[in-house]
């Protein structure tokens, strides 16, 4: 196996001897065999099929083409999207579901998890650095946190742009030009020389790591069989884990100042260290790790032997087998030489995105009351956790920084010691919360539910008392419970 890899390489079934295996004799995923039983059961309770393969003998089998055609009739039209590509897609999401959970898909929970952690990495780097920018150049405590202002700007930008650019240039571009755009910016941001200058790059280096969450989610979930969906919440495991390494770092360097590190070179020497960090990870994504295309993006652009030489790709990598044929995809949705419709255009992919907030789609949300209300408590809990994050976490090295009446001024050391301690802490929350929503009768309402109360009453706590003992009690507390809401939210 070579030690650096094509990053760009494309692919042919021919590639991965030994892997496909005719549809009759394929081993449906016990999900999905579940989910064909519950389906016949519930079309004609009284008629079923032991074995699994697809229901009544009045249907057809799911190991069949009629079968597949049967499954993928009823998802595509579920799906809103009847298209020759519509259908191709739902085809290969149940190639990709049969040939399960195994080693390409540990490898890229690992590298996605790069993307989460890399998020939060900045908004916490961003929020170390203040009070060094605020000293270098002359900024006051107020002004200076303009700068994270400027970042949530770039991440604004990135997550609207990257989400409908990776479907337009391909997942695999949009991966990993993300995570260098953000080391890029992270390495430049030491050599700032006005506190103008740093806003922009931090606008700059937003606009890369904002892309972070929306395609590393997309394209792992795109690989995730269903029956591990509990992993996407896992993945947010990899959040709290960027916290506590830019804490670390700048406990070493800015804990440090002024007796170690002057003021003007700790905070350089922080995020030239989060930068060559996070240049690491894309290195190891783009040069270590062969990461396939989507094989929907390729579908979508008319490659569909590339699309079904990914799916062959993973079933090698994990040492699966898998039924996937070009012609069971002309089978179900039609040969690309016949039948239209079999890829989109730049001009149908932007529709597509602008489609999701149509009033098609966003009026069921509100099609009932308990819907309506649902839906509205979701964007409540969105807006409030948004707004309540950073003005919270991105200013807490301040607040941690500021006497309470009669208290001695903390020293830095002790600032950023605190800090990395409720770094620490919050990180088994991540962890806590991905056994939790599988847990009969809490589930994800009832984790998300206690957790952003507990989380809410540890931050009325905080502001009690102004002893920094007593406030790094409580900011531990609410940062274990942080993550566990953050855990179940973003999955």
């Amino acid at each position: 196996m070579p030690f650096f890899v094509n990053p760009l390489k494309k692919h042919d079934a021919s590639e991965y001897p030994n892997v496909l295996v005719p549809l009759h004799d394929a081993q449906r995923h016990a999900s999905v065999v579940q989910a064909n039983m519950l389906k016949s059961a519930e079309s004609d309770p009284e008629k079923g099929d032991n074995d699994g393969r697809g229901g009544s003998e009045d249907q057809y089998s799911s190991y069949s083409i009629e079968g597949l055609k049967s499954e993928v009739e009823d998802s595509a039209i579920a799906g809103g999207h009847d298209s020759a590509y519509d259908k191709k897609s739902v085809v290969i999401n149940k190639a990709i579901q049969d040939i399960g959970m195994g080693r390409y898909n540990w490898q890229l929970f690992v590298l996605c998890g790069f993307g989460w952690l890399a998020d939060n990495l900045w908004l916490q780097g961003v929020a170390l650095t203040l009070p060094g920018l605020s000293e270098t150049f002359d900024v006051s405590e107020t002004k200076v946190r303009y700068t994270t202002c400027a970042t949530f700007a770039g991440l604004c930008v990135g997550a609207s742009f990257w989400g409908i650019a990776s479907d337009i240039i391909g997942r695999r571009l949009a991966f990993n030009t993300t995570l260098f755009l953000a080391g890029l910016f992270g390495l430049l941001v030491a050599a700032g020389q006005s506190w103008i200058a740093v806003c922009g790059l931090y606008a700059a280096l937003g606009a890369g790591v904002g892309g972070n969450l929306p395609v590393d989610g997309a394209l792992f979930l795109e690989f995730l069989p269903f029956a591990s969906g509990g992993l996407l919440t896992m993945l947010s495991v990899w959040w709290p884990i960027g916290q506590l390494i830019a804490s670390l770092v700048a406990w070493g360097f800015i804990g440090q100042a002024p007796n170690v590190y002057p003021h003007d070179k700790a905070w350089r020497y922080t995020t030239l260290t989060l930068g060559a960090i996070t240049f690491l990870m894309f290195i190891c994504r783009f040069f270590f790790f062969h990461l396939f295309e989507s094989p929907k993006f390729l579908l979508s652009r008319g490659r569909q032997a590339e699309s079904v030489a990914v799916v062959h790709g993973v079933a090698y990598k994990n040492k699966r087998k898998t039924w996937l044929t070009e012609d069971i995809l002309n089978a179900v949705g039609g040969d690309p030489a016949i039948v239209d419709n079999q890829k989109l255009s730049t001009k149908d992919i932007v529709r597509r995105q602008l489609s999701k907030f149509s009033s098609e789609r966003i009026g069921p949300l509100f099609a009932t009351r308990q819907l309506a209300l649902t839906t509205c408590l979701i964007w409540f809990c969105w807006t409030t956790i948004g707004m309540g994050y950073p003005l919270f976490n991105a200013f807490l090295p301040q607040y941690l920084a500021q006497p309470g009446k009669g208290q001695p001024t903390p020293s830095n050391a002790t600032i950023y010691r605190n800090y990395a301690i409720t770094s620490i802490v919050g990180v088994p929350g991540s962890i806590i919360a991905c056994y939790t929503v599988d847990i009969k009768y809490i589930g994800r309402k009832g984790t998300m539910a206690t957790a952003t109360l507990l989380s809410g009453i540890m931050l009325f706590l905080f502001t009690i008392s102004p002893d920094s003992n007593y406030q790094l009690a409580f900011t531990c507390v609410e940062a274990f419970f942080q993550n566990i809401m953050y855990g179940v939210l973003y999955a």
